[in-house]
């Protein structure tokens, strides 16, 4: 890592909802995206490596299967149009993905999150979203994953 100090390192990253030895999942609970996107998640490597093929075999297939059981709570419990899953690093070069659920009426469907935004997202689309359950159910299924 170069001087630069690493977020992802110095702080949590979002309202933590689950923690393993080796990654947390966090909820975005802060700024635009949050009011944007409210079930916007990150699962965040907690050691410092760049990139994906930087993890040992063993953990690569442990955080793509935490992403999936993410995803999947996602869509048990909100019925999203879609869930978008990104890995870019290119701000913050610390390994992590976006698990984001994404609905036809959120302010940048049917675009990614980055472009710019159609339309003002609906001023309760927090409230809208049983947020607490998600992260219970995030933090049942990775436990129960063993992951």
């Amino acid at each position: 890592m170069s001087g630069t100090p690493c977020p992802l390192c110095e702080g949590e990253g979002g309202l933590v909802v689950a923690r393993t030895p080796k990654f947390r999942v966090v909820r975005v609970v802060e700024g635009d995206e949050a009011r944007r996107f409210p079930a916007f998640y990150r699962l965040i490597w907690n050691e410092h490596v760049a990139e994906f093929s930087d993890l040992a075999a063993a953990d690569r297939h442990a955080c793509m299967d935490a992403v999936t059981a993410i995803e999947r709570v996602l869509r048990a419990e909100l019925a999203p149009t879609k869930v978008n899953l990104a890995s870019l690093g290119n701000v913050v070069p610390h390994l992590h993905w976006h698990v984001i659920a994404r609905f036809e009426g959120d302010s940048h469907f049917p675009a990614p999150i980055w472009a710019a935004a159609l339309r003002e997202p609906p001023a309760d689309a927090a409230a809208r979203l049983p947020l607490q359950r998600v992260d219970a159910a995030i933090a049942r299924a990775l436990s129960g994953a063993g992951l």
